[in-house]
């Protein structure tokens, strides 16, 4: 699945989350108010739900807009023609190759006079909105496999990657096809707002869980998708709302309330939320904020830290200044039953656990009951 690195991702996890979900009887809808670069929403659609899905950063909420809102069936053959007369355009460069190939180096200049090229002609064109979605999502990932980073974008390598001398190259995204309960939908709302709007039978949170901003990490790919020429700050050259739009989720006293909130306004028979233990609440706290909601089931598995975590730690200027401290951490998986399905939540995420590639801890599943 060729979606862009992204810190988070719930690749190697996936497989349990499609069990669980599965597993919810006579579900149809799933809501995902953090979707991220929507993979669990396009598996879920993939496995035939419907699917709404939700960000508050413009690039997630247009990826969302590809993998989930579009389908195949309307849209692939024309977007096809379309990517096709993209990638022929001769490179234009202006602003975005001063900005964030020759100021920064994010990109060769060469590389990114094209793709200025094709976010302009994107931009003039006025596409419907899912065949924009689908033509900016293959434009962020063909950007992606040429970067020059260590996947985030909070500064990029000294010296230039080898794969940044590689030519952009636009590839069709892996849509999915429309699926029998219903249109499928992307917005770019607050958490909490899209949770209050859509009723389901399961809804999947998967918020921010450290100090780390994801509008901060990716906030080349929020100006691409914008096309805005922000104002920019640093070395890393952010765009100046980097300092203004900050999240509840990404503060250590306020991120508890944050999820609170999110949580009581959803509206669903089964509850999953996805947390990591790297994060500024424990296990135990989430447990209690989830409790009144009824009996939690837990998962923990234990997962490799993103690329950037394991080469060490870097000064602006690019000198090795620490090194890591450890390589992994774990993935939490809290299941609550909020409608009492009647479902053997113990069973099912033993058989979810059992199908991972990766290793869980010993003791990975337990139940806490609200009476404990």
């Amino acid at each position: 699945m060729p979606l862009i690195k992204y810190l988070g991702s719930k690749r190697l996890l996936l497989p349990a989350i499609r069990r669980i979900v599965a597993a919810v009887p006579g579900a149809r809808t799933v809501i995902d108010p953090f979707s991220g670069t929507a993979r669990v929403g396009k598996a879920l659609k993939a496995d035939g739900f419907r699917v709404f899905a939700n960000d508050h950063n413009a690039y997630a909420a247009t990826i969302a807009r590809c993998y989930v809102q579009a389908d195949r069936e309307r849209h692939a053959v024309r977007a096809t023609e379309l990517l096709r007369e993209l990638d022929a355009l001769p490179a234009t460069p202006d602003w975005f190759t001063a900005t964030y190939c020759e100021a920064a180096r994010y990109f060769r200049p060469e590389n990114g006079g094209r793709i200025e090229a094709i976010r302009n002609a994107i931009a003039t064109a006025r596409h419907e909105p899912e065949l924009e979605a689908i033509l900016l999502t293959a434009l962020l990932e063909a950007a992606d496999r040429v970067d020059s980073t260590v996947g985030v974008q909070m500064a990029y390598l000294k010296r230039w990657a080898q794969r940044a001398a590689q030519p952009l190259e636009l590839r069709l995204p892996e849509l999915a096809p429309a699926v029998a309960t219903g249109p499928c939908l992307a917005t770019e709302l607050d958490a909490r707002e899209f949770a209050a709007r859509h009723e389901c039978d399961v809804a999947y949170l998967d918020p921010p869980y450290n100090q780390h901003s994801y509008l901060g990490n990716y906030h080349v790919w929020e100006t691409l998708v914008r096309w805005d020429r922000p104002s920019t700050y640093g070395i890393a050259q952010k765009r100046i709302d980097c300092r203004e739009r900050r999240s509840a989720f990404n503060g250590k006293r306020s991120c508890r309330e944050a999820l609170r909130a999110v949580v009581e306004a959803v509206r669903a028979r089964v509850l999953i939320v996805s947390f990591n233990d790297e994060g500024h609440l424990s296990r135990e706290e989430i447990e209690a904020l989830l409790l009144p909601l009824g009996a939690v089931h837990v998962m923990a598995t234990r997962f490799p830290r993103y690329v950037g975590a394991k080469i060490g730690v870097f000064n602006p200027s690019g000198e090795r200044v620490g090194e890591p401290t450890h390589l992994a951490n774990h993935e939490l998986l809290f299941v609550v039953d909020m409608a009492g399905t009647g479902v053997v939540w113990p069973g099912v995420l033993e058989g979810a656990a059992s199908h991972l590639r990766i290793a869980t801890t010993p003791g990975s599943t337990r139940a806490i009951a609200p009476s404990e």
